[in-house]
């Protein structure tokens, strides 16, 4: 499509240093008949809730955490999760499609959208588009999660943490992102009442898409409300209310041509595969809402209730390329660039889940040795509704002579084929229910040794069937998950430690002819993990450097025509080998004066090990899983222009395996962020201008390489992108 952008659209960032220094130039001006003011001190240590011991700072905890706040991702330009993986280097890309959800990887192992996020501590299905705009944080757990989780995929736990009233409070802005996409939000608050006994606090965005991707508009928008209620000085109640909505077409990713890995110098980050003259746009959107009570029942205990519901609707659809079957490949392209298309429509998705959260907290003394103990119950109750599907691919000519067969689409988009709607192919309607018994103890056994002690016991119920009513399965397990961590603080800013937990996943064979034990509950997937760590608090340096390692169980379909019903009982799902990730982190923040400097790094040991069933990845690094980290992100205060901050940042990830067998890998890559912040006064408004680049050398590379359906994908790095906002705080 032609572009009728201005010049000014095209070009912002002369346009927007011209205004800075021209503000720079009155704000240096007012300055010289100021004095100059020095203010130091010491930031707030950061808390994580998702790390379980409440208001713990995670200086002090025996576990590796992230937070970033909300501030963070504003400077950054951070539009969606996936996003977040520039800020720490244990995190990574994993079939990120622009159009769809986020998905990531935590110290090498893909989390589970399902089972591995929390909002505000309570379980939610992270299978849509989450907006960002009404968050105040977003935590990430690095490491098994058993302690927080009954089930969920190794790895780490994501919680998102929801803004809540603070106060009088005005904030609008907008902002510009190339190609062409406008946004504006606002996020209000105000407390009222005697006392301010209540709070509010709106925030409301929407965002007009045009990204560079060709063919991808769309429109993304959020409404949230949280309000408080301060009964009295040992109760309170909160209440909050999230809608969402996102509607815009998805891309399938590149794949190996044949048996050759495609240039990504010479690939175009703009190809849109999914630009059929009958593709339809994705449509993600959700209503999530929650009730918190909160009660202290003396100086040093307190009760708490927390109920959530969420209720998400999707229509998933995408032209959708899959194999060659001209070539007998199934997991790539064909040589020549072609492949097999699908017209793939599953629309009115419906996905509800209910979590009850009952809390009791508190601290005790016992024999002069102090325990801070936690004791929840957790009654989790999920429901995925589903209609018959379209996947078809239809062989027949087009009614136009000369025209390419239905079916065929090219690594260029130009192919043009019919639509093969009919919902003829059965989906999996599942429901699930859990309930969660869980304990800890930080235990206080003197000054500077402490031991930490988790236990989570948890009975599940789970059944599917398909939407024509076949293929039922029903089953029920129970599973309990344990951790232990003790740490030893060699002085109030240096601490050290050890832990050991487990994590569990829990699988049924699916109830197909092909399987000898079709409809089985497995047993379930018990992951462990080591974790040795030692961390450094104070000013101007905060450090850690860890070593862990990570065992989670394979299953593998064993046996002959694994992927045909025909015969019928040739194929048998049952466990083979595991997956081993030894890893080393080392994280640092320090201040120096008008320079911030973050940086982490991560080298990463993944094997498969013991696997049986296919020894040609035996002892092999699995797919779409760098050897090496290295993220760094700087913050530099220009004295000089009051109010002026630049900023830069550095992502590095190393080669990654394509295929199983390591046959074939995609090379490393570095990528080169920048931005610049201006804050200053107009009355009694404060206005932050930030300008940012991301892929600041338009750096041309396949930016992860993942499995997905037993297909292999590429996806690009984003081109140079420009990005531009105003926010006034009034």
């Amino acid at each position: 499509m032609a572009s009728n952008q201005t010049t000014v659209l095209q070009r912002p960032a002369p346009l927007l240093l011209a205004v800075l220094a021209l503000f720079a130039a009155q704000a240096r001006s007012q300055s010289n008949d100021l004095p100059s003011v020095t203010v130091t001190g010491r930031s707030p240590e950061s808390v994580a809730g998702v790390g379980g011991f409440g208001d713990i700072p995670l200086s002090r905890l025996p576990l590796q955490a992230t937070v970033v706040s909300s501030e963070r991702l504003a400077d950054s330009g951070t539009r969606t999760l996936a996003d977040i993986t520039r800020f720490d280097a244990s995190l990574g890309d994993a079939y990120n499609s622009e159009g769809y959800w986020s998905n990531f990887t935590i110290r090498g192992f893909a989390i589970d959208n399902r089972y591995n996020y929390r909002r505000d501590g309570l379980p939610i299905n992270a299978e849509t588009s989450i907006g960002l705009e009404n968050k105040s944080r977003i935590e990430v757990l690095k490491g098994t999660s058993g302690i927080q989780a009954g089930t969920s995929a190794p790895g780490g736990l994501v919680n998102l943490v929801v803004k809540r009233p603070e106060g009088a409070m005005r904030s609008v802005g907008f902002g510009w992102r190339q190609h062409n996409t406008f946004g504006a939000w606002a996020d209000i608050g105000q407390r009222f009442g005697e006392n301010d006994a209540f709070g509010l606090r709106v925030n409301a965005a929407h965002e007009e898409l045009d990204p560079h991707t060709r063919q991808l508009e769309g429109r993304r928008s959020l409404l949230a409300a949280a309000g408080d209620w301060r009964v009295n000085q040992d109760t309170q109640v909160e209440a909050e209310v999230e809608w969402s909505r996102q509607t815009q077409p998805s891309v399938p990713g590149m794949s190996l041509l044949g048996n050759s890995l495609p240039d990504a110098s010479r690939f175009d980050p703009r190809t849109n595969m999914n630009n059929q003259p009958w593709s339809q746009p994705v449509v993600l959107e959700g209503t999530t809402a929650s009730l918190r009570l909160q009660q202290r029942l003396s100086e040093s205990w307190r009760a708490v209730a927390h109920y959530g519901s969420q209720q998400l609707g999707s229509d998933d659809r995408l032209a959708f390329a899959y194999g060659c079957s001209a070539e007998g490949n199934f997991d790539r392209y064909c040589s020549d660039g072609t492949y097999d298309l699908y017209d793939y429509r599953s629309d009115n998705e419906r996905r509800r889940t209910h979590a009850l959260d009952l809390a009791l907290q508190g601290k005790v003394k016992t024999a002069g040795i102090e325990h801070d103990l936690g004791a929840n119950v957790l009654f989790t109750r999920f429901k995925a509704r589903f209609r018959p599907q379209a996947f078809n691919r239809s062989f027949a000519l087009s009614d136009f002579p000369g025209d390419p067969p239905s079916g065929v689409g090219n690594v260029n988009g130009t192919l043009i084929t019919r639509p093969a709607p009919e919902m003829d192919d059965p989906s999996t309607n599942r429901d699930e229910r859990s309930t969660e018994l869980y304990l800890r103890d930080a235990i206080a056994l003197t000054p500077r040794w402490n031991a930490w002690i988790g236990l989570r016991h948890t009975r599940l119920e789970r059944r599917s069937v398909l939407t024509d009513g076949t293929e039922p399965t029903d089953y029920a397990q129970s599973v309990t998950t344990p951790w232990l961590a003790l740490s030893h603080a060699f002085t109030p800013e240096l601490m050290g430690y050890a832990s050991w937990g487990r994590g569990v996943e829990s699988e049924v064979v699916p109830n197909r002819d092909r399987y000898t034990n079709q409809g089985q509950a497995l047993p379930a997937l018990k992951s462990r993990q080591f974790e040795f760590g030692i961390k450094g608090s104070g000013t101007p340096l905060a450090w850690s450097v860890t070593a862990f390692e990570i065992e989670r169980p394979r299953y593998a379909n064993v046996g002959s025509d694994c992927f045909d019903d025909t015969l019928g009982d040739t194929c048998t799902r049952q466990p083979d080998g595991h997956q081993r990730h030894r890893g080393l982190e080392a994280e640092a923040e320090v201040k120096l004066g008008a320079l911030a400097l973050q940086a982490g790094t991560m080298l990463l040991d993944a094997k498969n090990r013991g696997v049986t069933s296919n020894l040609a990845i035996d002892s092999k690094r699995p797919v779409n899983v760098p050897r090496r980290t290295l993220k760094v992100n700087a913050t530099y205060r220009v004295d000089a222009l009051p109010g002026l901050s630049a900023t830069a940042g550095l992502v590095h990830e190393g080669e990654r395996m394509v295929l199983q067998d390591n046959s074939v890998s995609i090379p490393g890559w570095t990528r080169l962020d920048a931005g610049v912040r201006y804050e200053h006064r107009v009355a009694s408004r404060l206005l932050t201008w930030r300008l940012g680049v991301d892929n600041l050398t338009d750096k041309r590379a396949w930016k992860e390489s993942p499995l997905q359906f037993d297909h292999v994908y590429l996806y690009p790095l984003q081109p140079r992108t420009w990005r531009i906002s105003l926010q006034a705080d009034l």
